[in-house]
């Protein structure tokens, strides 16, 4: 048989190990936290803590469409293939940040690189997934 090391316990620790290994039930005391409170109003200089979280950057994630090939076929891509997607032309390009559709926009070119002009702002809640 094993030998069975005791650690310390403190005087309620013991009564309830002491119950429970006797087929009891173990007892379990609450005790209320106590917490200090927190301050109404806020100190007039507390405006710049809120700059933080505006100044951040977010990633957003523009899908102009998706499609699906059988791993064949992405094996025989090259410089010059082309994917057809699943969108046409005419359909909005969806803007997600994180997992979260949050508007709809059209693809533009702006100093000859791709860009976006949003279209329609998406109701919050609203639900769409990335390809």
């Amino acid at each position: 048989m094993p030998e069975v090391i005791q650690a310390p316990m403190d005087n309620e620790t013991q009564q309830t190990w002491n119950a429970a290994s006797q087929g009891g039930e173990p007892t379990t005391q609450a005790h209320p936290a106590e917490f200090p409170e927190a301050p109404q109003d806020a100190p007039a200089g507390s405006g710049g803590q809120i700059d933080i979280l505006l100044d951040m950057d977010v990633p957003v994630t523009v899908i102009l469409g998706a499609t699906r090939v059988p791993v064949r076929r992405l094996l025989q891509l090259g410089p010059g293939s082309v994917l057809k997607l699943d969108k046409s032309i005419e359909a909005p390009a969806e803007l997600f940040l994180k997992d979260s559709k949050f508007a709809e926009a059209e693809v533009v070119v702006v100093d000859n690189r791709f860009a976006v002009r949003v279209t329609q702002i998406v109701k919050a809640g609203a639900t769409g997934s990335q390809a």
